[in-house]
């Protein structure tokens, strides 16, 4: 995927038109007009579709986090072996202290500043958007959806 522009705090975050609006509308819509079926005629069918609709719908949040879940525990992974190398050895004991929101939030850091952002994360206790928004040279990742 081609970006235009450099990715920074106020443009990071990603949809993906295909399931966060088409899709998420669809179900939304199948789920409505069950309802809207099953009181018109409350019948075995009606209650049938409900039930697929339902499904279907957890499913698709399912299918959506379940990854969600695994690009977090890579990143976590990365980051701690990012900070391993670039923290100063007396620092490095801490870096299990760090919570998986700051280390997701830490992925952006530039190598120079990582180790700062880092410490004083911990001493302030920032959240990822803390971490994010204090972010000098922002470093891109056009990998996660």
């Amino acid at each position: 995927m081609a970006n235009t522009k450099p990715q920074s705090f106020a443009n990071h975050a990603r949809t993906d038109p295909a399931f966060h609006f088409v899709l998420t509308a669809l179900i939304l819509a199948a789920f409505i007009l069950c309802i809207i079926l099953l009181v018109r005629h409350p019948d075995l069918e009606a209650t049938a579709l409900i039930v697929l609709v339902v499904a279907l719908l957890i499913n698709t949040v399912l299918t959506r986090t379940y990854p969600l879940k695994v690009q977090d525990r890579v990143i976590r992974l990365e980051e701690r072996l990012r900070l391993a190398l670039l923290l100063p050895e007396a620092a490095r004991p801490r870096i299990k202290e760090l919570t998986d929101s700051q280390l997701v939030g830490l992925r952006f850091a530039s190598d120079d500043e990582l180790p700062e952002l880092a410490m004083r994360a911990l001493k302030e206790g920032l959240t990822s958007k803390q971490i994010k928004s204090a972010i000098l040279s922002w470093r891109a990742d056009h990998t996660r959806v």
